[in-house]
């Protein structure tokens, strides 16, 4: 029988009411959670300052500069250089090809293609950060939901929380498994290996996976997507004449008229050897062979393909489902209009944008609307404070950003370069196998990963300093910081007395399990990372008073801070999926909170199977 502790010393109670005031400013959205993890730090850091406390065995007292070894944590550093690495990938778009392969199949299956849609985003959630591949497969589930008349609310949802089911299958699946496996290494417990807890984890996900293909998609209220259909991306190609075909033996002007006067030509190349050069004058007779340069959309320079009887290339390669369009160097940017610009009260069209700056014009927003497409901007005036999405080469963007007549927004976004994308996925997969079995730490493996993403050119550092979060620094800092003060003061085994007191009598199993229903509840109001942190040293605790191995209870705590599936707010996914989806704080709580269940009660009896609640 346990009994209530009696309280605790002062610096623990201290530690213990920080504790929750930073749980409950980590929730806080009208409060940057940058700004909360600095104040949590600063008072953890200030107060032993001021009053000076020895821990047990200890004869000196303990050093409050202690605290800012987050900043050099294995595990941030295993974090950061995993998030770099990612962004590899997504520069080379090397996870490009997987979609357009889903693609493909949601047009011959949509049922079946939805259960390889949640395999394939839980699989390779379990190996790398899900927000980029939730990014990549929103647009594709949102495009496919248009054209067969379907709601893709009733799939949004079940592939974000299946990326979150899969990330917790690995040590590197998130950065939650990493801080908890880095922790309870630094208090002594034998360090789990990437796949020591995946058996148990792909039991529940079976499961998981299971609902969410099966009972999810029926039970999702109907709301309509926000994202449109559409990519406002150009890409530069050529137009072939086909012999026979309508353009062959007709002035450019028929031919432009013909395609809708939409058709805009930047060259006109005759002649395989000579490749003589011929201006795009309306006159010009257009001859079988002939090669026109033009810069569109994918779906419009398609739709000339058909119109004007040519065939679409980019070199010397045919476009095609295998060979699809790509934007090499490219850049897409945020260009607001600024007083004394050469654009405002002006036109597009007046100003000649695209000769003098080389970039192409594909989208303007006023007061944060939509005003049109590319096509009919270049006769829009416009005005202060207008923003532009322009498109073109990454140095004609610098060079317009060193003039200074545009402000340049840093929403600068880099399109993918896919013949660097075979590279990204051989170093990508370097990483997690050398870290699998045993090669190199995680830390190490993952670090020279990014140092060869470098080398090679996959990604620059300006991308690799993109990929970094200030918000995951922070977060993994202050929470690292408030578990040692809860360690070190005696905080830990007070909260683990109380969890006890209130399960006197309960078998392991039932407290094992009421452990992680309580790390389930607290990662879906908080961070699941501060969660975790904050679980880890009082599951080592429990797992300490009952005099039983600590790895089941630590592994408990693991699963319950992933189980991030009952509010938008729980993980930075849940909220791209909310946006996109249009959803409702109550829809996740309709689709996720039985989920939630599902996984506490699977796991409930799945991790005392596979990992045994033996004595210590």
């Amino acid at each position: 029988m346990f009994n209530l502790p009696s309280i605790p010393n002062y610096h623990a109670l201290g530690i213990l009411i920080l504790t929750v005031v930073a749980l409950y400013l980590f929730r806080r959205d009208d409060i940057p959670l940058e700004t909360s993890c600095l104040a949590v730090l600063l008072a953890v850091i200030v107060g032993f300052e001021a009053f000076p406390f020895i821990p047990e065995n200890a004869s000196e007292p303990l050093q409050a500069t202690q605290f800012f070894a987050g900043f050099g944590h294995e595990a941030l550093v295993s974090v950061c250089a995993l998030m770099m690495a990612g962004q590899g990938l997504v520069r080379t778009g090397a996870l490009e090809p997987i979609g357009r392969l889903l693609a493909k199949l949601w047009k011959s299956s949509p049922t079946i293609s939805l259960l390889l849609t949640l395999l394939i985003g839980g699989i390779l959630s379990a190996f790398m950060n899900n927000t980029p591949i939730v990014v990549l497969l929103l647009p594709i589930l949102i495009s496919v939901s248009l054209r067969t008349n379907t709601s893709a609310s009733s799939v949004l949802m079940p592939m974000g929380l299946a990326t979150l089911v899969g990330g917790m299958s690995t040590t590197i699946g998130t950065s939650t498994n990493l801080l908890v496996v880095s922790v309870a290494a630094d208090m002594g417990m034998q360090r789990l290996e990437m796949f020591d807890f995946l058996p148990a984890a792909a039991v529940a996900a079976a499961v998981a996976i299971a609902y969410l293909w099966l009972v999810a998609p029926r039970i999702t209220p109907e709301r309509t997507a926000s994202m449109a259909d559409s990519s406002p991306r150009l890409f530069t190609a050529h137009l072939t004449i086909k012999d026979g075909g309508y353009a062959a033996n007709k002035t450019l002007a028929e031919v432009i008229e013909h395609a809708g006067g939409q058709l805009k030509v930047e060259r006109i190349q005759r002649g395989e050897e000579t490749d003589t050069r011929i201006l795009p004058m309306p006159d010009v007779v257009l001859k079988a062979g002939d090669r026109l340069r033009v810069s569109d959309t994918p779906d419009n320079l398609k739709d000339y393909e058909v119109t004007i009887g040519a065939r679409l290339f980019m070199g010397k390669q045919a476009v095609d489902d295998e060979h699809p369009l790509v934007a090499e160097d490219q850049q897409i940017a945020e260009v607001v209009v600024v007083p004394g610009s050469p654009l405002a009260g002006s036109t597009l069209k007046n100003v000649r944008f695209i000769d003098q700056f080389k970039l192409v014009a594909i989208a303007l927003h006023r007061g944060g609307k939509a005003i049109d497409l590319y096509r009919k901007l270049g006769n829009v005036s416009l005005h202060v404070g207008d923003v532009l999405l322009v498109q073109g080469p990454r140095e004609n963007i610098a060079k317009m950003k060193k003039q200074g007549e545009l402000l340049i927004l840093d929403a600068t976004t880099d399109l993918p370069h896919s013949r660097k994308a075979p590279i990204a996925l051989l170093i990508m997969l370097a990483i997690i196998a050398t870290a699998a079995f045993g090669i190199l730490p995680i830390s190490v493996s993952a670090l020279c990963g990014v140092s060869l993403m470098l080398l090679t050119r996959c990604m620059d550092w300006r991308d690799a300093s993109l990929a970094l979060s200030t918000q995951v620094v922070l977060i993994v800092v202050a929470s690292l910081a408030l578990g040692q003060g809860l360690l070190l003061t005696g905080g830990a085994d007070y909260l683990a007395q109380t969890f006890l007191a209130l399960f006197s009598g309960a078998p392991p199993v039932v407290i094992l399990s009421g452990l992680m229903l309580l790390l389930a509840i607290l990662t879906n109001v908080v961070s699941n990372n501060a969660a975790a942190v904050i679980g880890t040293p009082i599951a080592i605790s429990v797992a300490q008073q009952l005099q039983l191995s600590p790895e089941p209870f630590v592994i408990a705590v693991l699963f319950g801070a992933n189980m991030s599936y009952a509010t938008p707010v729980a993980y930075k996914t849940n909220l791209l999926v909310m946006n996109a989806g249009g959803y409702q704080f109550s829809d996740f709580l309709r689709i996720g909170g039985p989920l939630v269940i599902i996984m506490w009660i699977v796991l409930s009896f799945v991790v005392p199977m596979m990992h045994p609640l033996s004595p210590s």
